[in-house]
């Protein structure tokens, strides 16, 4: 026993010096929440979480997401330690160029990062998206005697994680839907970047928890791990979600203890010494001693856990083959056989509801597709036929209603398709795009293909006014990395948008769709929106080209036939989507927009963005106005005489 004890003791040492190493090495980073939370880490992952350091996608894992991701080092040390593809020559590159050890944590750069964090609050928020995943697989998947889908999601959250308003949105909901396999530490070390959390945050966040319908308990030392299991094993017991309040001492054991000077920023070499000496760790930088590795080794006892696993899947396989086939495919992300032709329309139709007649034709097919709103559910048509409620009482209900929580709603998208199983899709106002897009970026960054549905996209709001007219969202949404931004003509582009966002795995999609009815185009046309933008009319011989987007792309024709009528040969282009676009060969994209063709493009938005496309813009830079939106339009010029003024003025 003194042995085991003594090895756990070094093994928590060994996980605080790896970190004060890296960091004193780099010069850089937050030393003092890994001083402090070494003991938890090296519990849950020595013993409570259910993992594979030699296959971290293991469907049925437990999750970690250290949403205080400053403290990225405790995580490298532990995953390093537990026999992650870590090497200690990466531990000693933290924060340099190339390195598997960023600043912070990054999905899919470094082995056993489950969410890309550092953003206060998304950490928690897009864990319970994960956590919601493992009881819709469960509730759906599972039989008796055939638990497949079993698994927690701890996360590690610091002050500031509670503090940002986006941890708020997600636990109330976390709550509501009695989310029992989400296990949250807080680490409350009273210390925050200013100095103590009391200059801003002396709230009772257990009583906050507990309104939000969570089961809480506190943790008084974060060094006595027999708290902690005990809490733990309190916390599996319970039906509601679990917030641990563990009070901890940030730079535990260095002179700089209690003190926001260990948060962010080295020791410094005479800390580190005193540090090593109050701890008892004669060993110089970097070195383990071999028995913690082979203590803290999780290699043979994770592939144990998977083999096991897969052993009950055999057995689920015989059992429910129908089932078993269906999961396997949903777990690898791959698709269905999707409908390839969009619904007939008969008259124009916003692009709001061709959209929701799009996602009727495609949930049939997909049962793995999750729709979703943040209460505008009725305005965003994002509830397909068939898809029903999700609640408690109904896991299994495809529809979720976020509730006026866009920047909630974003992250547990996030988390949902982080995940594996599910094609999650969420939708709002476009104007209130600004209240999730730290979740959309991070969606980029990693990656995740997260469908933000965004309706009511234009001044054609009419009388609700320039509070709910997005003017310049649009294009700084396109200004994001690796996000595809589509904004359909019609009914019929927007169907092919939806086949765009759906096929693609490599990150997220923004659908802009409008309120207003619009006219139809040729189906056979639209397709073109496949490829980002195509040519919508043409004629011999082109002088010149008119541009656009979304419902401007009609007002382009109406342009076009005025000049027709004095002889002026025009080109009309739809162009959905820039970054679709983008992504064509060079040559097809100049054939669509020929270099040198006098070119001017119309949308209802701010002009900063197209002249890479075009010489002269007729856009939108001031905010909207409040009126019947015929009239909005005319007053700030979006009319077909004004078009095609701007075209006559480049000819």
């Amino acid at each position: 026993m003194t042995e085991t004890k003594d090895l756990t003791s070094l093994s928590v040492n060994a996980i605080r010096f790896l970190a004060i190493d890296a960091v004193e090495k780099a010069k850089s980073g937050h030393p003092g929440m890994p001083m402090a939370m070494a003991p938890l880490a090296y519990l849950l992952y020595r013993e409570v979480m259910r993992h594979n350091p030699l296959d971290p996608s293991w469907p049925n894992r437990d999750r970690f997401v250290l949403s205080a991701g400053h403290g990225s080092m405790l995580l490298y040390a532990v995953l390093h330690l537990t026999g992650y593809d870590l090497s200690l020559d990466e531990i000693k590159r933290f924060r340099q160029w190339g390195s598997k050890t960023p600043g912070h944590p990054e999905y899919g750069h470094t082995p056993g990062v489950e969410v890309t964090t550092g953003p206060l609050g998304q950490g928690i928020s897009t864990a319970v998206g994960m956590a919601l995943a493992e009881r819709k697989l469960a509730a759906e998947f599972n039989r008796p005697g055939h638990e497949v889908v079993d698994h927690y999601t701890y996360v590690l959250a610091s002050d500031g994680d509670l503090m940002e308003g986006i941890s708020g949105e997600a636990s109330s909901l976390a709550g509501t839907w009695k989310l029992s396999k989400l296990i949250v530490f807080w680490d409350d070390n009273h210390i925050s970047i200013d100095g103590s959390t009391d200059l801003a945050f002396t709230e009772d966040v257990l009583a906050r928890y507990r309104a939000y319908g969570w089961h809480t308990q506190r943790v008084e030392d974060a060094n006595d791990l027999e708290a902690l299991r005990q809490a733990i094993r309190l916390a599996q017991l319970d039906e509601r979600p679990s917030l641990i309040a563990v009070r901890s001492h940030i730079g535990y054991g260095s002179p700089k203890q209690d003190s926001h000077k260990a948060h962010g920023e080295p020791l410094g070499p005479e800390a580190v010494e005193a540090t090593r000496r109050n701890l008892g760790w004669p060993y110089p930088p970097f070195e383990v001693p071999e028995e913690v590795y082979r203590h803290m080794d999780m290699r043979e006892r994770g592939r144990a856990w998977q083999e096991a696993w897969e052993q009950r899947m055999e057995a689920y396989a015989q059992a429910y083959p129908d089932l078993y086939q269906e999961l396997v495919r949903r777990l690898k992300g791959e698709l269905p056989s999707l409908p390839q032709e969009p619904p007939a329309f008969d008259k124009p139709v916003a692009t709001r509801a061709a959209s929701g007649k799009a996602l009727d034709a495609i949930a049939p097919h997909m049962p793995e597709l999750l729709g979703g709103s943040a209460d505008l559910t009725p305005s965003n048509n994002t509830q397909a036929q068939g898809m029903a409620d999700f609640s408690p009482q109904n896991p299994t209900g495809r529809y979720i209603h976020y509730g006026v929580r866009e920047h909630g709603m974003g992250a547990i998208l996030n988390g949902l398709n982080l995940h594996g199983g599910y094609r999650a899709y969420g939708g709002t106002f476009l104007v209130f795009s600004d209240y999730m897009r730290p979740a959309i970026r991070l969606a980029a960054l990693m990656g995740t293909p997260t469908v933000f549905v965004f309706t009511h996209d234009t001044i054609a709001l009419g009388e609700d006014g320039p509070t709910h007219q997005p003017v310049e969202h649009l294009m700084s949404l396109r200004a994001m990395p690796n996000l595809w931004v589509i904004r359909p003509a019609d009914a019929y582009e927007t169907f092919y948008a939806w086949q765009v966002a759906l096929r693609r795995k490599e990150g997220p999609t923004a659908l802009i769709l409008t309120r207003q009815a619009v006219p139809l185009l040729s189906p056979e046309k639209a397709k073109g929106a496949l490829r980002g933008g195509y040519v919508l009319e043409d004629v011999e011989n082109p002088e010149g080209v008119i541009v656009a987007t979304g419902s401007e792309v009609h007002l382009a024709l109406k342009a076009k036939a005025l000049l027709a009528e004095k002889g002026r040969r025009v080109r009309v282009v739809s162009l959905p989507s820039f970054e679709l676009f983008a992504a064509q060969p060079e040559a097809y994209r100049q054939s669509v927009l020929p270099p040198g063709l006098p070119t001017v493009a119309v949308e209802a938005g701010v002009s900063l963005g197209w002249e890479r496309y075009a010489q002269k813009v007729v856009g939108l830079d001031r905010f909207g106005a409040s009126a019947p939106y015929p009239e909005v339009y005319e007053k700030l010029g979006f009319t077909p005489e004004r078009v095609a003024g701007a075209l006559e003025e480049l000819l």
